[in-house]
């Protein structure tokens, strides 16, 4: 695991010292973060990267799962997509399940932290168990255009918290209390960012039988719809009318997301008669991912809605052009036609995706100006100084600003 000096390379010494000063201001106090999931999604690998790095600046930062069966998962996953703008259909037995299985949790999980940081729906009602303690909301989904019935159901919650976190402007609410913007980040010497050597990056695509015979499109996410991986092969298909290519469909799903199997055979099905689509499930397997990224010619991001798209951010951290929809917190990672092509549609997708093929040299720029865009605002120490100013602004709030 890295230690915060080894970053002082790439960000500079003066950032490594300033997240230590005002790490200072924190001692003695407990940061509790709460989730549904530790493995899968962008949430809980930015808390497994985040997690040992404040505890060596000093502070005291834990991590707690609440529990939930099947029902309990398969609405909040209901929840997720129509926050997200996506139809689908809730019932009052839909709500009963979420509030029996938070009470229950509520009952089980200690919430002891000076402050108690929840991320997403899942765990949203355990701010009932406010007593003394802060408690701060994150909400790593896009709800710029959220359904008004789950958005006023959680609303019964969020203004019991005494701040609340948003990953890009478009998605912040009216509300009664503080808001901040955090966008997430990505750990550049973690395996998934991490330079690799060729002989790894090979190896890779030896094992999953992919020749590197031709120009690899590349997207990387769960098999989940609002990624929108069918059409990502739409996509594809229609650059293969005028450049031979190949494309990469690599994910793999979340615990707290029952809907990614269905999903998979769907994107299997559709991609079952070309030998040309390779569809890989991943295990959480950091370096096959910094493989596949590295590889590919392109990389996708065709997101119907999207929180953020850490995806987006790893492979422009590999200096690699994106094409990517203009959608949630992807337009703060991508100045369109300066670090990377946005596109709000399949035929402008696979536009874009010619574009670049065709223009190797402009590729190979956007690629370098995205590098620098996510090495200015969006690796991981950006992200601490964050949270440990948000942290300080439930106590010091004057001092803070003068920080």
């Amino acid at each position: 695991m890295a230690k915060i000096e080894d970053y002082a390379p790439i960000v500079g010494q003066s950032v490594i010292d300033d997240l230590k000063l005002i790490a200072e201001r924190l001692k003695g106090k407990v940061v509790q973060h709460i989730n549904s999931t530790s493995v899968g999604g962008g949430v809980a690998e930015i808390l497994n990267r985040m997690l040992p790095l404040l505890r060596e600046l000093g502070v005291d930062a834990r991590w707690d799962l609440i529990k939930g069966g099947v029902d309990f998962f398969e609405v909040t996953k209901k929840f997720h997509n129509v926050l997200h703008g996506r139809l689908d259909e809730l019932t009052d037995k839909d709500f009963d399940i979420f509030l029996e299985t938070s009470s229950r949790n509520i009952e089980e999980v200690n919430t002891y932290g000076d402050i108690v940081f929840i991320h997403d729906p899942q765990p949203i009602a355990l701010v009932n168990k406010k007593a003394e303690n802060k408690w701060i909301w994150r909400c790593h989904i896009d709800v710029s255009d959220p359904h008004q019935r789950v958005w006023d159901f959680l609303m019964d919650f969020i203004v019991k918290y005494d701040s609340a976190v948003f990953s890009a402007p478009s998605f912040s609410q009216q509300l009664p209390i503080r808001q901040f913007l955090i966008a997430p980040s990505i750990d550049p010497l973690s395996d998934k960012n991490k330079e690799l050597p060729q002989e790894i990056i090979d190896g890779v695509l030896i094992k999953y039988n992919i020749p590197q015979d031709k120009p690899i499109i590349t997207q990387i996410s769960r098999f989940d719809r609002l990624k929108d991986p069918l059409g990502v092969i739409e996509v594809y298909k229609k650059v293969k009318k005028y450049n031979d290519c190949r494309l990469i469909l690599a994910g793999g799903g979340a615990s707290d997301d029952p809907e990614g199997v269905q999903v998979l055979q769907e994107v299997q099905e559709m991609a079952k008669d070309d030998p040309d689509i390779h569809i890989l499930l991943l295990s959480q397997n950091d370096i096959e991912i910094n493989a596949l990224q590295a590889a590919s010619t392109i990389i996708l991001q065709k997101s119907i809605r999207e929180g953020f798209g850490l995806t987006v951010a790893e492979a422009l951290w590999k200096a690699k052009p994106v094409v990517a929809s203009r959608v949630g917190g992807i337009p703060l990672q991508i100045a369109h036609k300066y670090s990377g092509l946005l596109c709000q549609s399949i035929d402008g997708a696979a536009f874009a995706v010619k574009q670049l093929l065709n223009s190797p040299a402009y590729a190979k720029k956007l690629g370098e100006n995205g590098r620098e865009h996510i090495r200015n605002n969006f690796l991981l120490t950006r992200h601490l100084r964050d949270y440990i100013l948000l942290f300080l602004s439930l106590y010091y709030k004057e001092d803070v600003v003068r920080l």
